[in-house]
């Protein structure tokens, strides 16, 4: 089988690559395995000076990884050279900190000593998105490899040579032998390889769907699993918003690469009060985006990674029109080459329309308009999914409030929901369940063993 790089702003094939045979695949598992002893038994300072290594490779190829990550899946340019720097970021951190994280915790009992170790748990596979291609891949290796775990990508189909690249980005920085490799497999044979008793441990960004398949097929072995999922995230605008900021920052959320991000905004639940000014600013704004090669720095909408992702966008908008909502701008796909479509605003959007109940990964924004707090928040809450949130006020203490009972995993008051390296980042509810990035992150592939001393 052959994987396709095809770039979305042209919809031309870029390569061919050859899928693993059953052979190579079973070479890169016996090399994980024979590399985990050897890499979770190596001075932690060892590991973490791999990490800063690899910092050092990204920032100094920074615009060659850019511009591969926009060919391949169609990015604004300065969106792609900020991911590689994220990535360095993340290396960084945890270079820093992973031995403060780790290190043994004294714990008083009736022993003469005890303590928690953290210590690694073996061969993690991760299964990792076209979306962020580089960034979903690092801030899941960065702590894994620092806890003493070796880690076998299985990245998406349709970025094929990001995957290998990012292999040989830890190659170049001296990893050893069977620590970081790159499995070219369809997705169909993700969950029998999750079987394999070398894998210990499963890590997935993808889809609700994708997520359901590999939590299954890891709960059938009894693996740990960290699942990060879809998101609807609802961006709450108070009546006492500051409509100018709260605006801008819809905008760059919704339309960010495409709108084909997990904590993107994806439906803005507005006090009527200030409904139609705020509305106003987002159609003003979204008009504004300009289509065009995502490699040109004056261009302000990306296209849609592929024709299928498109294809899915249209329909829900177009079924959300149907059932009553209201296309205030947008509404099709462009007519040029490439997977691009118009940015789209929703408004008059209620539950049971697609817009308002499922996931849209595409610049396409729901508005849903609100009387008051109290409704605002029994909207946002009333998801499957539980990623993100955000709200929008001027009083930081009725926000801070508002944001602690928003269900989601990450809940942000006047400001851009985004991951950091320094915390927490995870969903609940259909939004998966696990935790990466921060402290927690790193203790998500360990073994937490409890040591007695008499």
């Amino acid at each position: 089988m052959a994987l396709r790089s095809i770039d979305p702003a042209t919809g031309a094939t870029l390569e061919r690559l050859e899928a693993l045979g059953d052979q190579a695949l079973e070479e890169r598992l016996g090399a994980a395995d024979a590399a985990a002893a050897d890499w979770g038994a190596m001075p932690i300072d060892a590991r973490t000076d791999l990490l800063t290594r690899v910092a050092e490779q990204l920032r100094s190829r920074a615009p060659e990884l850019a511009r591969l990550i926009t060919r391949e899946m169609g990015k604004l340019i300065r969106e792609a050279e900020a991911e590689v720097e994220k990535c360095a970021l993340v290396c960084d951190y945890y270079a820093e900190h992973a031995a403060t994280f780790l290190a043994d915790e004294t714990i008083a009992s009736d022993a003469a000593r005890s303590a928690a170790l953290y210590q690694p748990l073996g061969p993690v596979l991760a299964v990792m998105p076209w979306n962020f291609p580089f960034w979903q891949v690092f801030r899941c290796a960065a702590p894994a490899l620092a806890a003493g775990n070796p880690l076998l990508l299985k990245h998406a189909s349709n970025v094929p040579r990001c995957a290998l690249t990012i292999e040989q980005l830890w190659r170049d920085a001296g990893a050893p032998s069977g620590v970081f490799q790159t499995l070219l497999i369809d997705a169909a044979r993700t969950e029998s390889l999750i079987g394999d008793p070398r894998i210990r441990a499963v890590s997935l960004t993808g889809s609700e769907a994708a997520g359901r398949r590999i939590a299954g097929a890891a709960g059938a072995h009894l693996k740990k699993a960290v699942l990060e999922l879809g998101g609807s995230d609802a961006f709450v605008v108070l009546a006492d918003a500051d409509l100018d900021e709260a605006a801008a920052t819809a905008v760059r959320s919704r339309f960010m690469n495409a709108g084909q991000s997990c904590i993107a905004a994806k439906r803005f639940i507005v006090a009527e009060a200030v409904a139609e000014d705020f509305t106003e600013r987002v159609v003003a704004a979204a008009k504004s985006l300009t289509p065009g090669n995502p490699l040109d720095s004056a261009t302000t909408l990306a296209p849609l990674a592929r024709a299928d992702l498109r294809e899915t966008v249209h329909g829900q908008v177009q079924r959300s029109l149907g059932q009553g909502a209201r296309c205030l701008i947008g509404g099709t796909p462009l007519e040029r080459p490439g997977w691009y479509y118009a940015p789209t605003v929703l408004d008059r959007v209620s539950p049971g329309m697609a817009a308002y109940d499922d996931e849209v990964f595409g610049p396409a924004a729901a508005i849903i308009r609100v009387a008051d707090e109290a409704e605002a928040l029994r909207h946002a809450n009333a998801s499957r999914y539980g990623l993100g949130g955000a709200v929008w006020t001027r009083d930081r203490d009725r926000g801070e409030a508002f944001a602690r009972r928003m269900a989601c995993g990450s809940a942000f008051v006047n400001g851009l929901v985004k991951s950091d390296p320094r915390l927490p980042f995870g969903g609940i509810k259909d939004s998966g369940y696990g935790r990466e990035l921060g402290r927690p992150g790193i203790r998500e592939f360990v073994n937490l063993k409890t040591l007695w001393v008499g």
